[in-house]
């Protein structure tokens, strides 16, 4: 059973230096109220894994503009300045993966594979230091699983044993992430009684899932 928890509880279990997954694609799906309270809590030296960061003033925007990223494991940045900025300047290293390799990278590390299996990248610099296989006279690269110490997922509903509804496209990256992480924390609209979720209804199963947060 998932354990209901402050905010300021969920937060205080992220240390300075963790490596932390973040849902949501441009903040859709993406946890505000627990960034926020990250960002008030200030800690420093994070790793974040995400598919953007977002806008400076969403998602996982706000802590790379309040400096609290040492690096960003992501497939866009276009739309955050700050994070071209810190990037250029040398405050903060991103790495850059293909989106559907960074998908497919998370839900190795959530179901305990080795890594995966990818042309995308073949002949180009994203295969630099990596490990190129032939199968069956194709080349792919070998790209290793992700996890993270903390998942911060956002969820439409969910009910106290911890299993979980998106709403719509802020599903994104919610499922693939809350099974990558060691703790995974969730901030849901509604948190329900055990058994108010129809079965066929849940997308995410509580096993996956350690604290709820209301939001």
């Amino acid at each position: 059973m998932a354990k209901v928890i402050s905010i300021g509880e969920a937060v205080d279990m992220i240390k300075d230096g963790m490596t932390i997954m973040v849902a949501g694609f441009w903040g859709v799906g993406t946890p505000e109220k627990l960034i926020d309270a990250l960002v008030a809590k200030g800690t420093k030296n994070l790793t974040s894994i995400s598919i953007s960061t977002a806008l400076p003033t969403k998602g996982v925007g706000k802590l790379v503009a309040n400096r609290q990223l040492k690096k960003v494991i992501v497939s866009y940045i276009g739309r955050n300045p700050a994070t071209s900025e810190q990037y250029e300047s040398g405050d903060l290293e991103v790495e850059f993966v293909p989106q559907g390799t960074l998908a497919e990278r998370i839900r190795a590390g959530g179901f305990g594979l080795g890594g995966i299996l990818t042309p995308t990248g073949v002949g180009t610099e994203i295969e630099q230091g990596k490990q190129r296989i032939t199968v069956d006279g194709r080349d792919y690269l070998l790209e290793k699983p992700l996890r993270a110490d903390v998942a911060l997922i956002k969820a439409h509903k969910a009910d106290k044993a911890g299993n979980l509804v998106y709403r719509k496209a802020a599903r994104n990256t919610n499922p693939l992430m809350a099974a990558a992480a060691d703790i995974t924390i969730v901030q849901a609209d509604e948190i329900l009684e055990i058994g108010e979720i129809d079965p066929d209804e849940v997308m995410t199963p509580g096993i996956f899932v350690d604290y709820l947060v209301q939001g």
